[in-house]
C-alpha cells in the first residue's frame, strides 16, 4: 500500500465519520413530540379514556415516561419514535373513549323509545 491509498482511505473514513456525526446532531431534541404526547394525553383524559380505556392510556403514560428518560440521556431518536407512539396511543384512547360514551348514549335513546313504546301499547 502507497503512501497515497493510504491517505485516500484516511480521507474517507474521516469523511464517513463526518456524515456520520452530522446525522447524529441533526436529532434536536424532541420537546414539540412531547408537549405534543402530552396534549393527546390530557385529551384523552378529558374524553374519559380513564374509564374507557385505561390499558391504552396507561400504556401512552408509559411511553411518554420512558422518553423523557430517554431525552434526558440525549438519545433523542428514539425518545422521538417512543412519543409517536405515545400520542397515537392517546388519541386512539380518546377516539375510542367518546365512542364507547356515543354508544352508551345511543343505547340509553334506545332503551327510553322502547318504554315510551311499551307505555302506548299498554294504554291502547
Amino acid at each position: 500500500m502507497n503512501k497515497h491509498t493510504s491517505m485516500l482511505g484516511a480521507a474517507g473514513i474521516i469523511g464517513i465519520a463526518v456524515v456520520v456525526g452530522g446525522c447524529a446532531s441533526s436529532v434536536e431534541r424532541p420537546d414539540g413530540q412531547l408537549q405534543s404526547a402530552e396534549s393527546a394525553i390530557q385529551q384523552a383524559v378529558s374524553s374519559d379514556a380513564r374509564d374507557f380505556e385505561p390499558v391504552l392510556l396507561n400504556q401512552a403514560q408509559n411511553r411518554v415516561a420512558d422518553a423523557e428518560e430517554l431525552i434526558e440521556a440525549e438519545k433523542y431518536m428514539e425518545a422521538t419514535r417512543l412519543l409517536e407512539k405515545a400520542t397515537v396511543d392517546a388519541q386512539l384512547a380518546g377516539a375510542r373513549s367518546d365512542t364507547a360514551k356515543a354508544q352508551q348514549a345511543v343505547e340509553e335513546i334506545n332503551t327510553n323509545i322502547e318504554a315510551l313504546r311499551q307505555r302506548i301499547e299498554e294504554r291502547q
